[in-house]
Formats: C-alpha cells, structure tokens, sequence
C-alpha cells in the first residue's frame, strides 16, 4: 500500500476523469468505486484508481472546492510524441497555463488545465531519467508564497524514508514576486517523488482541499503523531482531514479504512460512517465500537 496516496475533489465527476487519465497512461486502471451514503455533501461516489502504477483516489462531493494551480501533476515523458499526445488530450475543453514549446529548463514542456480544472506539467526528459512517472507539485502562492523551503524541510522532517534533491533559487529580479524565493526544489516523502516552487507571479488564489493527500496509517499511534504535526488550522479539522500551516490539505486516516467503513453487513458499515462523520482525529477504537455496537 502506498503511504501517501493523492486525493481529487470533483463536484459529480470523479469516475468520469477518472476514467479519462487512464486513457492516458499505460498500467492504470480503475480499482474500485464505493457510494459513501449520508455525507454533508450527500451521497458521495468514491473512487480508487492507478496512473502509471500510482495509486491515487478521488470522490464526487459537491461544488465546494475548485482546483487551481497550486498542485499540479507533472508528467515525465521521454519522447516528444508521447507529450505531444498527453497535451492533446489534457488541452482538449482545457486551458493552456504555459504554452507547449521548448523553455530553459526543459527541451519540450508545457502546463495546460484539463476540462476538470487540474493541473498538469508535462515534460520531455532523456530516456531512463524517469524515475517516477507522475510526481506532486507544489506551487507556493498568495499567502504562503516563498515557504516552499521552509515545507520541504518541515515535510522531510515529519515524514520517514526522505530526502531532499536540488533547491534552486530565483535570481535577483527574476520573479515578479518580491516573496518568491525557491525556483524548483525536489524532494521525496516514503520513496514518493514531490517537488515545490515558489510562485515567481503575484497571485491570489492558494491551496484548497480541491486537492489534497491521504496518509495512511498504521494504528491510532500515527495517526496521533501525523495529526499533532500537521493540523495546523482547528476549524478545518474534520472526518480526518487536517489543514498545515502552508495551507496544503491531508487526510489522516488508518490504512484499513476501507474494511472499516465498508466491509461487511450494511448496517455496520453504515454505523461506522455515521460516527467518523462526527469525529475530527479519526478514533478507530470508537470506529470499530460503532460498527460492531458495542
């Protein structure tokens, strides 16, 4: 099981884009669709699937949260035709964010919204250079422009098995931004590739749970210990869902949640999402006496 798992947040489409990126990319496909009955959205699809051998995971809950720029998905490809055919695809009812062409920094790139609102960079690097096919972004905007440093080291402090890669800085006057300070860092969580920039634009859109990242845990222990670091803003504290001091959303949730909330009978799986809707920090003890009524 991966430790950190991506999570988008569609208003009705989570199945229908899911389907759509894996179109997109060889060993994908869709593992499991679940209705979570009762939410504060209403009834919620939830949706597990595979990019590139990646799991991720979305849900349709409602109009409440739009993506924007500050996670995007940036794709390794390794010939010019396989970018070509991604920006085809992604631009298609989309926007383009930075036009495909050649830049600086990259011999074949380009940064386009798809017709859902996520984000995605798309980049040519040399054959056997990719070593994780699809990677978070991080764009460090509005209110917590020039923190990117500061939320690697925080990140690799908190989190086991990581590291930190090249930290590029902008050049005096290079950003319009007078905040902005890292260029493009990389850096890697549990063995997954992130990588973070601050935004070189004064802008005023900032994270949002639109997009945002599961942690999986193994017992109530990490899930106390994740919580304690990374919840940062009471008031957003809900259903294991945290805020950081950045502004970048997790979920802190056991790794079994899903035999938890909906294996067996209905009746028990229904009892134990009617109590982790009312919890903050998930309780898996208070859970599993919900779900078994003891």
């Amino acid at each position: 099981m991966q430790k950190i798992v991506p999570h988008l947040w569609f208003d009705t489409e989570a199945k229908e884009a899911a389907l759509f990126y894996i179109r997109l990319f060889d060993q994908s496909k869709l593992v499991n669709v679940t209705v979570i009955e009762g939410t504060p959205s209403g009834d919620s699809e939830l949706v597990s699937f595979e990019l590139a051998g990646q799991e991720f995971q979305a849900i349709s809950a409602g109009p409440h949260f739009k993506f924007n720029p500050t996670i995007s998905l940036m794709v390794t490809c390794e010939t010019v035709e396989e970018v070509n055919t991604k920006w085809k695809a992604l631009i298609d009812e989309g926007n383009e964010l930075m036009p495909l062409g050649k830049y600086p920094f990259c011999k074949w790139y380009g940064w386009v919204q798809d017709r859902y609102g996520l984000s995605w960079q798309l980049m040519l690097v040399d054959e056997g250079q990719a070593v994780q096919k699809i990677r978070p972004n991080l764009l460090f905007s509005g209110e917590s422009c020039g923190m990117a440093e500061e939320a690697v080291k925080y990140y690799t402090d908190i989190f086991e098995n990581t590291g930190i890669g090249l930290i590029s800085n902008y050049e005096p006057s290079e950003a319009q931004s007078s905040k902005a300070n890292v260029k493009y860092a990389d850096f890697n969580l549990f063995g997954m590739n992130f990588s973070a920039m601050d935004n070189g634009m004064d802008v005023d859109f900032n994270f949002n749970e639109a997009f945002s990242f599961i942690v999986n845990c193994k017992g109530q222990e990490e899930i106390d210990y994740y919580w304690d670091k990374l919840s940062a803003v009471p008031e957003a504290e809900q259903c294991g869902w945290v805020k950081d001091k950045f502004g970048v959303s997790w979920q802190i949730v056991p790794d079994n949640i899903d035999e938890v909330l909906f294996k067996g009978p209905k009746d028990e799986a229904r009892r134990a999402s009617d109590a982790m809707l009312k919890m903050k920090k998930i309780d898996i003890s208070a859970l599993e006496e919900a779900r078994l009524e003891r």
